[in-house]
């Protein structure tokens, strides 16, 4: 199921204070502090491409990957303009296919938690290992934390643009996360309302270092809330590196 069939036309609206540039100084330092310098890299889950199209302006050949047809249709809207163009493909991560191995695939704001299907997240990190270039292959993703997941629990969100509104709230039980979100846009004097649902999976440190392992990465490293200083179990997000075994 898309479950970006509603939001996708609204979603760049929606997430203006992500910050992708600060995003992407952030991989920079992780490439310098691993030694690499990726000249083919995967956007997995790469939404509407804002990431893609930044990292595409900086020097790097993009592929950009997501499961919505909806979102990548913005995502080759918002780069319709980049020389050379990204390279856009509709999959699953856990089917994901390439014509040939990156240098590096980066999986960003918490798509790794989307995967909600444990065995379906061991096959994406086994297709990713698989497209990695041997030797330098580095894999960079970021979840949300269990802590964040315990603080958002219950509460109400809500974002308002130019005849939009959204209201959205999360619930969390049997370690997922539901946010039911609420849509509202003006045309002329009515008001549409449309809605759509999205689920998140809880996962510890320790669960995803071992899929990790499995599916043959090494050189694990976890990173707290965009610093290289131990994670301390507090933070909201963690960021995870890890090299393809040679």
């Amino acid at each position: 199921m898309d479950s970006y069939r509603t939001l996708s036309a609204y979603y760049d609206r929606f997430t203006d204070d992500v910050g992708y540039p600060e995003w992407a100084d952030f991989f920079a330092r992780i490439f310098a502090r691993e030694d690499v310098s990726p000249r083919l890299v995967l956007d997995l889950a790469c939404g509407t491409g804002s990431l893609t199209r930044i990292l595409a302006e900086r020097g790097y050949e993009m592929i950009g990957v997501d499961a919505s047809a909806d979102m990548l249709m913005q995502a080759m809207n918002n780069t319709i303009d980049c020389d050379p163009r990204p390279l856009f493909l509709n999959q699953r991560m856990e089917t994901l296919d390439l014509y040939g191995t990156i240098d590096v695939c980066l999986c960003c704001l918490d798509s790794i938690n989307y995967v909600i299907d444990p065995q379906a997240l061991q096959q994406a990190f086994q297709r990713v290992h698989l497209f990695l270039e041997p030797k330098t292959g580095l894999f960079v993703f970021d979840i949300n934390t269990p802590a964040k997941f315990a603080r958002i629990d219950g509460n109400s969100y809500v974002r308002e643009d130019d005849d939009v509104f959204c209201v959205w709230q999360a619930a969390v039980e049997h370690d997922l996360c539901a946010y039911q979100f609420d849509i509202f846009e003006r045309e002329d004097e009515v008001w549409h309302r449309a809605q759509e649902t999205h689920e998140e999976r809880i996962y510890t440190i320790d669960q995803l270092t071992e899929m990790l392992e499995q599916a043959g990465f090494t050189e694990i490293k976890t990173y707290g809330d965009f610093a290289f200083s131990p994670v301390r179990g507090e933070e909201d997000r963690v960021f995870f590196t890890a090299r393809k075994r040679d």
